[in-house]
């Protein structure tokens, strides 16, 4: 069982990392690392947000296991002025990742919502956005 939110941050990055440094490969974003956007090249941001935590059993006053929900949050920036196709295959590898699926055998993902067009706040913005949303349940010590 995974014990840690790093834990279950790993697990979550390691996944996309491995398979955005599979051909075609993509640049990805992580928060807190720096990171400089291609020139005029796809890249992908991502982010993990935890929400509510529940009791799933209680071992006395401070043993026993949580479920930690979440939403992980992946951007795909592509180029602008080229349509969205190379934007919509980026983003249905992603979700095909996690879509209805378990993984580190501790955390389950549910149907993925999106990619959803992000307007951009920049009227001559480089890149066309897209968001995936994908909620999540993880099981902690």
């Amino acid at each position: 069982m995974t014990s840690t939110y790093n834990e279950v941050r790993a697990a979550i990055e390691e996944r996309i990392a491995n398979e955005m440094a599979a051909l075609p490969s993509y640049p990805v974003a992580y928060p807190n690392v720096p990171f400089t956007p291609p020139n005029n090249q796809p890249w992908l941001q991502v982010s993990l947000l935890f929400g509510d935590n529940n009791y799933l059993t209680l071992i006395g006053p401070t043993d026993g296991h949580n479920q930690q929900n979440g939403v992980l949050i992946v951007n795909v920036f592509t180029p602008v002025g080229v349509g969205s196709a190379a934007n919509y295959t980026i983003a249905e590898r992603i979700k095909d990742l996690f879509d209805r699926k378990t993984i580190a055998d501790q955390i389950s993902f549910d149907p993925a919502s999106g990619p959803s067009v992000v307007t951009p706040s920049e009227p001559d913005a480089a890149y066309f956005q897209t968001r995936l949303s994908i909620s999540f349940e993880a099981y902690l010590n």
